[in-house]
């Protein structure tokens, strides 16, 4: 057996002893890395321990760092508002809730509304005042009630 090969067997035991002594708040790699030394020391002091190659040192990976945060973003603020629908318009609306939740991707009808205003921003002005004319105007306010 060569001298590693001993100081391996005979550190092993101060190893484990060692790292089940010490707390819980220090890293387990500083006291078996402390242990280990005096062991060396104790068993051979005068050979030194042979030295790694520069190239396996090199190949382990250094240590990684905690990408840093993205800066919290402040929340849009709500307004709430109410709308008066037909309805027939407002069936299609539901119509459209039951079509999103088939296609795997439920949606409530604030979403719906959302989507169809991005939709409507995105269109060519000529499809934009098609969509207009298409849509009845109503009259404001709160519709009778019905008895």
């Amino acid at each position: 057996m060569t001298v590693v090969e001993k100081l391996a067997i005979a550190v092993k035991p101060v190893v484990t002893k060692t790292v089940v002594k010490k707390a819980a708040p220090k890293p387990a790699s500083k006291p078996v890395v402390k242990a280990v030394s005096k062991a060396k020391k104790a068993s051979a002091p005068a050979k030194p321990a042979p030295k790694k190659p520069a190239t396996k040192a090199a190949a382990k990976p250094a240590a990684t760092v905690a990408p840093a945060k993205p800066p919290k973003l402040k929340k849009p603020k709500m307004v709430r508002d109410s709308f008066t629908f037909p309805k027939a318009e407002y069936a299609v609306l539901d119509g459209l809730k039951m079509r999103a939740a088939k296609l795997g991707s439920p949606a409530k009808k604030t979403e719906l509304l959302r989507a169809g205003i991005k939709a409507i921003a995105a269109m060519q002005d000529a499809a934009f005042v098609a969509a207009l004319k298409s849509v009845p105007s109503l009259k404001t306010g709160r519709p009778a009630k019905a008895e």
